[in-house]
C-alpha cells in the first residue's frame, strides 16, 4: 500500500535518533512557541472551568442541584452543554489566532503561504 506512492521514494518506518535531526529554523521555532503558548492558555482556561464544577457542586450545592428545566440541573447543564460549547469556541479561537499569526508572518516575510499544489514532498 505505501509502496504505491510515486511522489517520493518510500522509506520503511524505523526509529529516529533525535540527536541526528537538524535544528529548527528560527521562523518555525517562533511559530511553534506561539502555538504552544496559545494551546497552553486555552487548555488551562478549559481545565479551570471543568475543575470548578465539582468545587461549585460542593460549595454551592443548593444552586448547582436546582432544576434548570425538566430534570436537568445547573451542574449537568454546565458539564454537558456549556463545556461542549466551550470546546467549539476554544477551537475557533485557536484557529483564528493561528490564521492571524500566519497573516502577520506573511506580511513580515513578504512571501505568501504556499498552496497545497505548490508544496512538494522531498
Amino acid at each position: 500500500m505505501a509502496g504505491e506512492y510515486t511522489e517520493y521514494d518510500y522509506v520503511a518506518a524505523d526509529t529516529i535518533d533525535v540527536s541526528e535531526l537538524e535544528p529548527l529554523d528560527p521562523e518555525t521555532k517562533k511559530i511553534m512557541k506561539g502555538e504552544f503558548r496559545t494551546g497552553l492558555k486555552l487548555t488551562l482556561f478549559y481545565y479551570i472551568f471543568i475543575l470548578s464544577i465539582p468545587v461549585l457542586n460542593w460549595y454551592a450545592e443548593g444552586f448547582m442541584f436546582s432544576r434548570l428545566w425538566g430534570g436537568m440541573t445547573y451542574s449537568w447543564f454546565l458539564t454537558s452543554i456549556v463545556a461542549m460549547a466551550m470546546a467549539f469556541i476554544i477551537a475557533y479561537i485557536h484557529t483564528y489566532l493561528y490564521e492571524k499569526r500566519l497573516k502577520v508572518n506573511e506580511k513580515n516575510t513578504g512571501a505568501p503561504a504556499q498552496s497545497p499544489e505548490e508544496r512538494s514532498i522531498v
